[in-house]
């Protein structure tokens, strides 16, 4: 199955390899089986296998074997390692930072992304995000979510807001912003499982 080329960045083959890509890259001292990353990303094991071999073999990425398992993770040393990080950390890395800057608050049930860079993301068209909004679902410490919002926008180069809301609020359904949210893409980047 052919994809097409994500209008969020159409340079990139698909948004599968742009999300490899991604989590790779912004993750340079990790390493990981391609059975983790298919399911990380949520991408078929196949498709997932073709693009991993495309950029190990341009060098982009890195493989090596550990028994009976293959491990994978960015290449430092290519030439265009730290621009290629920069465009994808701007351009598909929102939810990846997102999710390492917010992952740790304590008493945040849901974070998600929502806005012009989730659309994006979900294949809409249209210009590039200017700004990356940002909703937190709990009872969190307000100081808190804005210093994770501080940390994303100094990573991302790009205006973080942050909406809270409570468990109630967003069940109950009647708070417009919570409706325009539904009613839009959005990227789940943490679910709590309590």
């Amino acid at each position: 199955m052919r994809s097409e080329a994500p209008p969020l960045m159409p340079i990139f083959r698909s948004r599968h390899q742009a999300d490899l890509l991604t989590w790779l890259l912004l993750h340079p001292d990790q390493e990981y089986t391609t059975t983790e990353l298919a399911k990380r990303l949520d991408v078929p094991l196949t498709t997932l296998h073709r693009e991993v071999q495309r950029l190990v073999a341009a060098t982009v990425l890195q493989a090596r074997s550990v028994g009976r398992s293959r491990l994978l993770r960015a290449n430092p040393e290519h030439p265009s390692a730290a621009a290629l990080t920069r465009l994808l950390e701007q351009t598909f890395g929102p939810h990846t930072v997102i999710e390492d800057e917010f992952a740790g608050l304590t008493g945040a049930q849901t974070v998600l992304i929502f806005g012009s860079w989730a659309a994006r993301y979900d294949g809409a068209e249209g210009p590039p995000p200017a700004d990356i909004d940002v909703l937190v679902i709990g009872h969190p410490d307000r100081a808190e979510v804005y210093d994770a919002a501080d940390r994303a926008q100094v990573r991302l180069g790009l205006q973080v807001n942050p909406v809270l809301r409570s468990p109630e609020q967003w069940g109950d359904g009647t708070d417009p912003l919570v409706q325009q949210i539904r009613a839009a893409p959005a990227v789940t980047v943490h679910a709590s499982t309590e």
